[in-house]
Order: structure tokens, then sequence, then C-alpha cells
């Protein structure tokens, strides 16, 4: 019979002709189902394999289709289709079962879904696959598969599921076989890989992923394949033929494949490019780094008003933490007003400079002090603009800075890469500039790094303005109390005389400590110390007003109490808040000393016989207070006595009270018991100073002489003059 005829065999009797054989001899067989071809999604579908002849009854049985059906083999053979498939197809009429043989003879191959029940009366979906086989001339055999409708679906499914996310999903899929090759990939893949599908086929992975790490990606999957155990969210560093300019980041998850039914060995891979991710990542890390950076930059940058300190303490903050290499100049300008001229040579003097890299760089960084710049240098550029700029560390940039060969040699030997100059401009004028340098080894300045850089450079300009300002007017205050202070003191054939006067320490401003020797008639001789409180102009100011008022009034001879009286009235109309005196007339006539105090550290006397005695009877109120009378008291002074007059930065500090340095004072004066009075101060400063002085430091000691020895007279200045 041909193919796609309609007529039907006559119908072969139960007895004649013959059947493929559908159970072993001896009616036993394997009752495990027929499963399909192996493969994941197929393995576990149950199929079952049955024939119909020619008239549509049951002819062939297998295991299969008793585990799907339920009837045991002698239970169907020769009955008719319908038994297994009772209701009518839509489309054509009659049991379905009696229309599969038909069909499959007319098409070749039919497949249905169709209901179907089971021996215990339950129907279910079915789907069922025909086709004829010619097992003789006389017979015809119309081969069914059936499985489970729900089955079917669960791996129709799957594979629906599967291709789409082949064809469409964002991320890199990958299938590589033991060898690494490429077998299949998704179009994902090919795109950041810029090749085709086709151009990865039978390739190897390593031809398409360039990574720097000498095959150690390779080696990552070899791995995976030996172990059996996976590697999931790896990130990798690489370029790609198909991209050579773009540096990729990926996150790569890899697993060896189960060969499950016999297939190929090998690894599948999901690939992400994280790129602009580790990016961010980058960015944001290298953001909080350099907010970090200005933060401690702020707490370290400006501690003191000194100009030096304050420039290293911009270069500390910023070596190594943001740069191999800082130095900070500060500008000599020839006039601050005329305006700055590009054509012109710059000189600057560097006052602060670091560096971690090694010889040549720190002779390049901290070998010069004052350093020429040519016209339309980096240098002159940066100033024009008054903006960062950043320059690589070529040919074009050694020409146009370095005038001395020498020095040339030495910036390209140095290891500097890059360098970034910011000036220093605070209140509108350049104050000088500080230069950052990174070596090969960092990563180039990017725009971020700039504008760190400049915030760096503003925030210290300001610093070194507000200590640059501070200089000038300490040194205008130095100026003023040196000029107000005696550049020598009235002498006396009667008493020796030694003074030490020293400024206060960069820490602190200029003071208003004062005293004087004077003459009074009748052979007399004033001494007098005081101490303005405040610092700074003010203080001095005041300190040479009440000094050359207390002079004035010396000369008169009026009473130490009545000095004060009009010492009192000259501070409070001077506007002077607080100050405090000491005022003593010795007479050599009498051998004794008048005193009086206006709130002052007591004077001290060394006896002959080495005590030491306080004159604190008389100690008043200070200065500017007013309406508190002061008085006069009078103290032995005999032959080889020394009085001591001081300030209180002889014998105050934070490091102890004041009682302490008052003690230590007068160990130190019955210990001075040298021939000369010169030593004795000397000697007593040191003592009680060991670090140098903190705050303005006046000592005077007067040695008394009843019987003058020839060449006795006023005492040197002290050491402290000149400071």
């Amino acid at each position: 019979m041909r193919a796609g005829s309609t007529r039907l065999p006559p119908r072969a009797s139960a007895g004649r002709g013959r059947r493929v054989p559908s159970e072993p001899p001896g009616g036993a067989y394997d009752a495990g189902p027929l499963r399909s071809e192996p493969g994941a999604l197929l393995e576990d579908v149950a199929v079952a394999v049955f024939g119909f002849d020619g008239d549509g009854r049951l002819s062939v049985w297998g295991p299969g289709a008793r585990d799907l059906f339920g009837y045991d083999v002698r239970e169907v053979l020769s009955r008719p289709a319908s038994l297994l498939f009772p209701e009518p197809l839509p489309s054509l009429p009659g049991p379905a079962g009696d229309r599969l043989a038909a069909t499959a003879l007319t098409h070749g191959y039919w497949r249905i879904r169709t209901p179907a029940r089971h021996r215990d009366g339950t129907v279910f979906d079915c789907g069922v696959r025909v086709f004829p086989l010619s097992r003789s001339t006389d017979e015809i055999l119309v081969l069914a598969l059936a499985s489970r409708g729900d089955e079917l679906d669960r791996v129709k499914t799957n594979l629906v599921f599967l291709d789409a996310l082949f064809r469409t999903c964002p991320i890199g899929l990958v299938r590589l076989d033991e060898h690494l090759r490429y077998v299949h990939l998704n179009q994902a893949l090919a795109d950041m890989d810029g090749a085709s599908v086709a151009e990865h086929l039978g390739r190897g992975v390593g031809e398409f992923m360039l990574t720097p790490d000498g095959g150690g990606f390779e080696r990552l999957l070899r791995g995976v394949a030996d172990s059996g155990r996976p590697v999931v969210g790896a990130l990798m560093g690489l370029r790609t033929p198909g991209r050579p300019d773009r540096d990729q980041v990926r996150s790569v998850s890899f697993f060896p494949l189960s060969q499950a039914g016999g297939t190929r060995p090998g690894l599948g891979g999901l690939l992400v490019d994280v790129t602009d991710r580790e990016q961010a990542i980058v960015e944001a890390t290298a953001n909080r780094q350099r907010l970090a950076l200005l933060n401690r930059a702020a707490e370290r940058i400006g501690t003191t008003l000194d100009v030096r300190v304050t420039a290293g303490e911009l270069v500390d903050s910023v070596v190594p933490d943001f740069c191999d290499g800082a130095v900070v100049d500060v500008v000599e300008w020839l006039d601050e007003s005329q305006p700055f001229t590009p054509e012109l040579p710059l000189y600057t003097r560097r006052i602060a400079a670091g560096t971690t890299l090694p010889e040549p760089a720190v002779e390049l960084i901290e070998g010069l002090e004052r350093v020429s710049w040519p016209p339309g240098s980096p240098v002159h550029e940066t100033l024009r603009t008054g903006r960062p700029v950043s320059f690589d560390v070529d040919e074009d940039f050694v020409t146009r800075t370095v005038v001395h060969q020498q020095r040339a040699r030495l910036l390209v030997d140095s290891g500097l890469a890059c360098i970034v100059i910011a000036p220093l401009i605070a209140r509108g004028t350049a104050q000088g500039l500080a230069m950052f340098g990174r070596s090969a080894q960092r990563p180039a300045f990017t725009g971020q790094d700039l504008d760190l850089a400049g915030e760096l450079a503003s925030r210290a300009a300001l610093c070194l303005d507000n200590a640059r300002l501070y200089s000038r007017v300490e040194e205008i205050a130095l100026t003023l109390q040196r000029a107000l202070l005696p550049v020598t003191v009235a002498h006396s054939p009667h008493l020796e005389i030694a003074h030490r006067y020293f400024p206060g320490s960069r820490a602190t401003e200029v003071g208003g400590d004062w005293y004087d020797v004077t003459g009074v008639p009748g052979d007399r001789v004033a001494l007098v110390v005081g101490d303005v409180m405040g610092h700074g102009v003010p203080a001095a100011a005041a300190m040479g007003r009440l000094r050359i008022t207390a002079k004035a009034l010396a000369r008169t001879g009026m009473e130490p109490a009545e000095v004060l009286t009009e010492l009192d009235a000259c501070a409070r109309e001077s506007g002077i808040d607080l100050a405090t005196c000491l005022y003593i007339v010795h007479d050599p006539a009498t051998g004794r000393a008048r005193v009086a105090s206006a709130g002052h550290l007591p004077a001290l006397v060394r006896r002959p016989d080495g005590s030491v005695d306080t004159v604190d009877e008389v100690l008043g109120v200070p200065l500017g207070v007013g309406g508190v009378p002061f008085r006069t008291t009078g103290i032995e002074l005999p032959d080889g006595s020394t009085l001591a007059l001081y300030t209180d930065g002889l014998v105050e500090s934070r490091d102890h009270d004041i009682d302490v340095g008052l003690d230590a004072l007068r160990a130190a004066l019955a210990r001075a018991d040298a021939d000369s009075l010169e030593e004795a101060a000397d000697g007593i400063v040191a003592g009680l100073l060991p670090e140098g002085p903190t705050d303005d430091t006046v000592l005077v000691l007067a040695r008394v002489r009843t019987t003058p020895r020839p060449g006795d007279g006023g005492g040197r200045p002290g050491p402290g003059r000149e400071g």
C-alpha cells in the first residue's frame, strides 16, 4: 500500500499473520519504562512504545505502555486503540484511537495531544507521535510513542526558557570544551569581546580574554575542570582583541559540566562586564581617601604662626599619602603692589620640602634654597591662571622649567613622572607655590587630584599668610620693644648691676616686660621692673609709656609709693587695664632701700651669709586699678647683699606652680656666690630656664658695695638684649 492512501488492508485475525513480539520468551520483561534520549531536560520523561496493525488494533505493547496506561500486554493485544483513546478529536469523528492508524498511514507522520484513559478509568493528557513501518508486503505496523502531556510541557517550557535566555540575556554565557575552546556562546559575550559568535567557535579562551596575569586565568579554569569546584564572582581585568584600547573588569563564574548522558566534558560560564561598577567603586574609594586627606590636612596645617612650620605641615600632610614628593616655595616679590609679569624671571625661596624617593630626588627637592624660574615656565603659567596645573615630566617640561643643566639632569633622573603646581594665593596675593610630584609607579594626577591640590594649597596659603602677617606684627613689636628698653643702665660705685632680658619664644607674642636703673638725686639709684598684661604691639607701647614716665618721676626724687601713684594715674589715663611694677631706691649713705610694689612679684635679697629673704611686706594692687593707696617700706642692704628683681617669665611655667618657681629662684640665688655678678646672672637663668624662655623674662641683680672697687660701675647688656 502506498503512503498517503486512506484505504486500510484487510483486518488480520488474531491467529493470522506475524506480530512483532511484545515481550521476551516466557512472558517476562523489564518493567522499567523506556526513557527518552539522554539529556538534562529529556532523560526523566517516560516514553510509552506501542503499535497498531492496519486495522487499528493494538499489536505491539511495550513495558513503558503498561506503565503509562496500566494494561498488561495480554489485556490489550488485538483490541482497538479506542481502548486507550476513546474521546473523539475536535476535527475527526469517532474515537481518537480509531483515527490514529488511518491518519498515520495517510500523512506518514502525525502528532497529537489528546485525552487518554488509564486502566483505572482516570483520564490524563497525552502527547502521541505515530508513523507507519512496513514489516512485509502484506502487513503494516503503525508505531506510536506516547508520554504524559504535563511532562512534555515541562520540557518544552524549559527549552523555551533556555533558548530565550541564551538569545536575550545581557550576561555573557559560554560553554567551553575540555581544552577550553569555545563550543557555544551567546551574543552578549560576543559583543563584550568585540567579535562574532562564529569567530569564537573552536578557538581557545585565551585568544579572546587577554589578561595581564601571565596565564593565571586559564590556570583558574583548568583548576575548576580538575577539581570540580566552581568559581563564583571572581574579578578579572582584561582586554580583548576586538577592543584593544579598553580595559575591562569582568565578574566570572565557571562550573564543570556534569557530562550527563555521556555528553562531552567541559565548563559552563557566566561573565558580567562590571567595568563601570568597579570604576565607580575605585572612584568612590579615591574620593573618600581625598576627603580623609583633606580632613587630616585641616587638622595639621596652621597649628602655629610660624611660616616654615606651616609649610612643613603641608608637606607632611601630602607625603606619601598624596604624592611622592612635595615642596613649598614663597615668591620673592620686589614690590607686591606691582602686577605679575610672565615675561620676567621669577625667584622663590624654598621653605619646606620632603620626598620618599631616593637620590637624586632628595637633592632635587631639598638641595636648593633659592630657586630661579625662567620666563614662561610652568610656574609662571600657574601664577598667571591662579589655578593648579598638571605637567608630565618630559623634555618640554624640563626645558621650560630648569635653567641649569645639572638641575635638569637631577629632574630627569629623579623618578618623578608628573607634577602638579598649585599657587598659594591668599587675600588676592600670590604668596608662593606648592608642588606635588608622583613617580611612574603611581597613577597620574586626575582632575579630582587637581581640585584636591588646589584646596590644600588654598588652606595652606591662608595659614601662611596669617603666619606672615603675624611675623610682621611680631617684628614690629620686637622692634618697638627693643627701642623702648634701656640700651645701658645707670651705674653707681655702690651697686654692681647685672641685667638680663629675653623676649618670648615664637610660640608666644611679644610681652610687656620692662626694667630700668636710673640715677636719683642724692647719689641714690632707682631700680624698677614691671609687666604690662597682654602681648603684641599694644603691650609693648604701654610698657614704653610706663617706663619713660617712671624714669622721669625717678629723677624728681619722689618716694617709691608716690611714683607708683603717678604711674597708676598714667595707666588709667592711657587705658592700660592691668600692669604690675616694683620700684626700689637704694641709698648708699644709709645702707637701706625704700621699696614699693604695685602687685608685682616680691624682690629677693641674698644676705652675705647666703640666706635669702623675700621682701613681701608691700605687695599693693596692680597699676590701672585705682582707688587703693600704695605704701613704702624700708629694708637693710648690708655690704655684699644681692638684690634680685624679676618678672614671671623666670619663675612661672605650665609644668609647675609659681611657688615652685619662686623656691627654685631662691635656691639658685643662694648658690650664686660667684665673684662675678654676670656669671651669677647667667647661672640663674640657665638653671631655671634650661629649655629657654617661653615668655618675656627679666632678671636684674644688684650687689651692694659699701666700699666700691676700682672700675665698678653699670653692668653690661645681657645676651637677651640682642634677641
